[in-house]
């Protein structure tokens, strides 16, 4: 009885809290439109959370969520005003959202001195090649490549520095969003209209196609997380990181490979915001990573690692887009809504440690 209570606890959560304001809002709440919105709404932090709940699964934390979706969606300007191939830039976009995942991963694994190296290499390289007057493309490629090559030349070094996944993210958290803002010059970077971008959360289809994405990549990573040799090798670590160890878990590569994974799901979630907002914005998805933390552990997900569940973290996204929506349905001032947002988070924390003491 009580596993069913914490599979269905969620779904059983949604209800009540839609009903709630399907009561007290009415029709302004309830209708299709407004349905199709929070939908909308929830794909974004749905797909971060996504890669969130993978993390916590593994025994780790991301709190760089928001500035990684925000400097993903910059590049994913800068690429689309500099190319206009919409192709191209979903994947410079998800290859950034790819890039600060792998960062973050080699960093956790305490690859400090690789990481070092490979980005004097890039930023020497990059300044060497602007200062030759290359086009801006040609600079950054061939910045990845002095990287790359310096990453490979530099693979016997042995890992000094194990880092903590709570400080290397709070770090990255305000790194990141300054790359974001320099990138634009403290600016948004505006680009043309291109349709194919737009059309995935700006659609006049039943359900947009941005919630589509969101849908497949939560199955993907569900049928991952349960169905593979790496995902139970993940859930393993999450239980007890030494006991997957001496199992013949290589961790620090399931590790590596968790944060390579979110962040993947990060640069589709920067490429569902830029379609949202059809400009790059340095300022976008700030507490975003608080949101994603809290779907996943809303969803089942123990912040002690070892736990979680794709489908309630999808609940627990659209949970918090509903209080938020019915919210502002109501009349409540912003101010309300970050107060409830807020005390969602501590009840979401409440229920994991309730769960833990239970077990």
């Amino acid at each position: 009885m009580k596993l069913r209570l914490a599979a269905f606890g969620p779904l059983l959560g949604l209800a009540l809290t839609w009903l709630l304001f399907a009561t007290l809002a009415g029709s302004a709440f309830t209708s299709w439109g407004n349905f199709q919105l929070m939908l909308v709404q929830t794909a974004v932090v749905g797909v971060a959370a996504v890669g969130a709940t993978w993390i916590i699964i593994g025994g780790g934390i991301d709190l760089s969520v928001g500035s990684a979706i925000a400097l993903s969606g910059m590049v994913g300007a800068a690429v689309q005003r500099a190319s206009g191939s919409p192709a191209v830039t979903i994947a410079a976009t998800i290859a950034a959202g790819v890039g600060t995942g792998w960062l973050i991963g080699a960093l956790v694994v305490g690859q400090l001195l690789r990481v070092a190296l490979g980005l004097a290499a890039a930023a020497l390289v990059g300044a060497l090649a602007s200062a030759l007057s290359a086009a801006p493309w040609i600079a950054a490629v061939a910045a990845l490549l002095a990287a790359t090559a310096v990453w490979r030349a530099t693979r016997r070094l042995e890992r000094l520095l194990p880092l903590s996944p709570f400080i290397i993210t709070l770090g990255l958290w305000g790194a990141l969003r300054g790359l974001a803002k320099g990138l634009g010059h403290n600016q948004p970077i505006y680009f043309d209209h291109a349709p194919l971008l737009a059309g995935l959360m700006q659609s006049s289809w039943l359900v947009p196609p941005g919630v589509l994405v969101m849908v497949l990549v939560a199955g993907l990573a569900a049928l991952l997380l349960r169905r593979t040799v790496f995902g139970r090798h993940a859930t393993a670590m999450g239980h007890n990181r030494e006991t997957a160890r001496l199992s013949g878990v290589d961790v620090l590569a399931v590790e590596r490979t968790i944060y390579v994974l979110a962040g993947a799901c990060t640069g589709v979630a920067a490429l569902l915001q830029l379609s949202f907002l059809s400009m790059g914005d340095p300022t976008t998805a700030q507490g975003h990573e608080l949101k994603a933390i809290a779907a996943a552990v809303i969803g089942g997900a123990s912040l002690s690692g070892g736990a979680g569940s794709i489908a309630g973290t999808l609940l627990g996204a659209f949970l918090m887009t509903v209080v938020d929506n019915g919210c502002t349905k109501l009349g409540f001032d912003n101010w309300v809504q970050e107060v409830v947002t807020g005390a969602i988070i501590v009840a979401a924390v409440a229920i994991d440690r309730a769960r833990q003491v239970r077990r």
